[in-house]
């Protein structure tokens, strides 16, 4: 698997997984019935740096890392992942994640913050192999589509010196 800075070109294939998995209410707060246009914009806009799992000629999973604050907090990255549900449980994701921290870790950033982890997603787990900790829930805001009303984490992971 390649991983590497995602192309306009990629939208394509990222579009169709994109659209599922937020279309499923699981797992984003984004509005499952995004139009294509608004989540390109979401996903690949200007203030973001957006990259692509490649396999083959596939591109079978993205990420995104962006500032998470600015000012005094500029040093805080925030980052985003998707993998398309017909690859999961490859390593993908856990390929992203440690190319997105290794980017983020070598342009500056000092920690990063993902600031909606809905509790009752499978890659919490991920997340807290990977390092990060929940330092704080806010309970009973997202209406998910199995478990009902479930909370949303703050994770944080340190990423120390380049």
């Amino acid at each position: 698997m390649l991983i590497r800075d995602a192309r306009e070109e990629d939208w394509p294939q990222i579009w169709p997984f994109w659209r599922r998995i937020v279309a499923a209410g699981e797992t984003y707060t984004w509005d499952p019935a995004t139009p294509e246009p608004e989540a390109h914009a979401l996903w690949m806009g200007p203030s973001k740096r957006t990259f692509a799992a490649q396999e083959g000629e596939r591109v079978i999973g993205s990420a995104y890392l962006v500032p998470n604050y600015g000012g005094p907090a500029a040093g805080v990255a925030g980052a985003a992942f998707m993998v398309d549900p017909d690859h999961a449980g490859r390593g993908t994701g856990r390929a992203l994640a440690e190319h997105v921290l290794a980017e983020a870790r070598s342009v500056g950033y000092h920690a990063m913050v993902f600031n909606a982890v809905v509790e009752t997603n499978p890659a919490v787990r991920l997340w807290t192999s990977l390092g990060f900790a929940i330092v704080g829930t806010v309970p009973a805001v997202f209406d998910h589509p199995r478990h009902g009303r479930v909370g949303l984490h703050v994770m944080h992971r340190e990423l120390g010196t380049a």
